[in-house]
């Protein structure tokens, strides 16, 4: 028999973690469904990421986060999401994927997931963007030596390394990997380092950069890639450099397909953002809700965990005032 609840939450992240928190509140049957690991995305950072947020505004569920550095790091907000877990003690499936949201004649919704079916009154969508890397479309992107996930630098010492991109995970890892002994090449399609990047770690790569230690090609692209070399092509024509590894860092989108297949329309443009009600979190589909990062489409870097976490409150306030 296909249980049945009150809400299914699909994305174990803190966002789902606070929906999961608010619908404990106020006594709903709830279910979280985790395709990886608890907060699996933050699992998957680089080891040594440090979050640009401060350690109270990453906090869920009124439970202080108590950090000695001035910003934590992803050991620190694992640690601080297993003690939330610990706490609350979620109705939560990990290591189950979702592949079907479908909406019943009777209102409801059933979830087909890889182990088995849910029913539930009402979904909610949290499962963030870092699952699928935007890929380059070139000649060569997939030769083994691409990497579109960093994890640490020790594998990249002493080799010759290609970082693409200038935001925060690339300018991260071009400096870990350069100070563990590799050449770092950096192939930047603006004129400067993103203005998004960590304010006490920007001057950091550009002095780097000024002083030669990191060579970086400013407006250019990657044209293609062989197993021991890169072409690139720059303001003064093309580049071939030796190379070892190219860490395609050049971001990550949410399943977009995924949302489209439940029935979420999505804008005609090239951001394709979700259509949802901005006071309620319901989509056009009555019933199935987005909450987090999901809700910007390609627009990743709008929603984060200290602007979204109030998501958590609209929708399940809304669910129960229904």
């Amino acid at each position: 028999m296909t249980e049945q609840y009150d809400l299914v939450i699909v994305g174990g992240g803190p966002i789902g973690l606070a929906c999961a928190i608010e619908a404990q509140k106020k006594n709903l049957r709830y279910l979280i469904i985790e395709k990886g690991a608890i907060v699996n995305s933050i699992f998957n950072y680089p080891l040594y990421m440090t979050f640009f947020s401060t350690a109270e505004r990453l906090e869920i569920g009124d439970i202080p986060f108590n950090c000695l550095a001035p910003k934590p790091g992803r050991p620190e907000a694992l640690e601080y999401y297993r003690n939330i877990h610990r706490y609350f003690n979620f109705s939560i499936n990990l290591f189950e994927r979702v592949s079907e949201v479908n909406k019943q004649q009777n209102g409801s919704f059933k979830i087909k997931t890889d182990k088995a079916f849910y029913e539930a009154k009402n979904v909610i969508i949290a499962t963030g963007f870092y699952d699928l890397p935007i890929e380059m479309n070139l000649k060569g992107e997939e030769l083994p030596k691409v990497r579109h996930y960093y994890k640490e630098a020790h594998e990249y010492a002493f080799r010759n390394i290609l970082v693409v991109g200038a935001n925060n995970s690339s300018v991260d890892a071009a400096l870990e990997c350069w100070r563990k002994g590799a050449n770092v090449t950096m192939v930047i399609r603006k004129n400067e380092i993103n203005n998004r990047v960590k304010y006490w770690v920007k001057p950091d790569i550009e002095n780097r950069i000024a002083e030669g230690s990191i060579k970086a090609y400013f407006e250019s692209n990657i044209t293609e890639i062989r197993d021991n070399e890169v072409e690139i092509e720059t303001p003064t024509g093309k580049v071939t450099i030796e190379n070892d590894f190219v860490l395609a860092l050049t971001g990550y989108k949410p399943d977009l397909s995924f949302l489209e297949n439940m029935g979420i329309q999505l804008s005609d443009d090239e951001l394709k953002v979700p259509t949802y009600n901005p006071e309620t979190m319901e989509t056009n589909v009555k019933g199935l809700f987005l909450a987090g990062v999901v809700c910007g489409g390609m627009q990743t870097h709008k929603w984060f965990i200290e602007n979204s976490r109030i998501h958590a409150n609209m929708i399940v306030d809304y669910i129960t005032s229904k």
